[in-house]
């Protein structure tokens, strides 16, 4: 960039002028607020490992999703964590399942909230990968985890979920899905895609919230390497041919060149899921008086949309609405 020569001058910027000039404005209709939907009655279990983050029980996520809905942060995204696990993750297609009870709940008590649901395996599988795993070799089964997938999301539909969102990175689950919905007459029925999901080590926390770690081995083999940036933008785009509807790179902060890179290449909608360790970072050191909570959120996120981003998945929404809202 080529400054004039003539001087500079730099105003002195007052409360009400750097309103005026401010480049990027965050808002609570920015924000995705993920929840986990437990089974049980009356269940709120802290989340040791992400303050202020419970398992909940459908009543709570119910009143949760409503204190979400008062403080103006649009939707939730569920998780499901069920009461029995199998080889085959019966509990995620099931239409009696725990996403599925828990849509249908909330949608009745606040119609006007989205309810986006995750779709994987993790959650419900007994080995905790995200697609069927052949017993002997311990190879996740590519195809015959799109079928699965496919019945999850339109399961998810039926119970009135507003969007469904696929993070199991199989490949070509997107087409998968997209054709299952049409098929059930959800066509309507968007697809957020996990398109950009790194291996990454600030799942951690997540992995206690939603009891889904593997029992052996680990998922490099179908979530990105972290060192690949122009990947991510060979797997968006195989995505957006598939049919998705939103795309997303997960996590966010450790990777705001990549969404950056993705905000350029595609103009569809563009989520960034700020994860569970990014925020499990963020309250432990605010807990040691290290950081103004306040203050190192809302930069955080302001930097996550200034990067590109049109929606932030994000535990910190109720915190960032209400400071924002204040």
């Amino acid at each position: 960039m080529a400054f004039p020569k003539q001087r500079m001058r730099r105003t002195r910027r007052t409360a009400g002028l750097r309103g005026l000039v401010r480049e990027t404005r965050l808002s609570p209709e920015d924000f995705i607020y993920p929840l986990f939907v437990t089974a049980g009655e009356d269940v709120k279990n802290p989340v040791a490992s992400m303050p202020g983050v419970f398992q909940l029980s459908i009543n709570h996520a119910v009143a949760e999703a409503e204190r979400a809905h008062e403080l103006g942060i649009p939707g939730v995204l569920l998780f499901g964590l069920p009461e029995t696990k199998d080889e085959a993750g019966s509990g995620a297609y099931d239409p009696e399942g725990i996403v599925q009870l828990a849509t249908r709940a909330i949608k009745e008590a606040v119609p006007e909230l989205l309810v986006v649901t995750d779709v994987c395996l993790c959650e419900y599988t007994s080995h905790g990968h995200c697609g069927v795993v052949h017993r002997e070799t311990g190879e996740v089964l590519n195809d015959v985890s799109l079928e699965l997938l496919a019945r999850t999301a339109a399961s998810h539909a039926e119970a009135g979920a507003d969007v469904v969102a696929p993070s199991d990175m199989m490949d070509g689950r997107v087409a998968a899905i997209r054709a299952e919905l049409d098929n059930e007459g959800f066509e309507n029925t968007p697809i957020m895609a996990y398109a950009a999901k790194y291996a990454s080590a600030f799942y951690g926390p997540f992995r206690d919230a939603a009891d889904s770690a593997p029992q052996f081995g680990d998922r490099r083999s179908y979530q990105m390497d972290p060192a690949n940036a122009r990947e991510a933008l060979v797997e968006t785009g195989l995505d957006v041919e598939e049919g998705a509807d939103i795309v997303m790179v997960k996590p966010a902060l450790p990777y705001l060149d990549v969404l950056r890179r993705v905000r350029e290449a595609t103009d569809l909608p563009l989520a960034a899921y700020n994860v569970s360790g990014e925020y499990a970072m963020v309250k432990a050191a605010a807990q040691n008086g290290w950081l103004d909570e306040e203050r190192a959120v809302l930069e955080a996120l302001t930097g996550i949309k200034r990067a590109g981003a049109d929606i932030i998945i994000t535990y910190h929404a109720p915190d960032a609405a209400r400071w924002l809202s204040g």
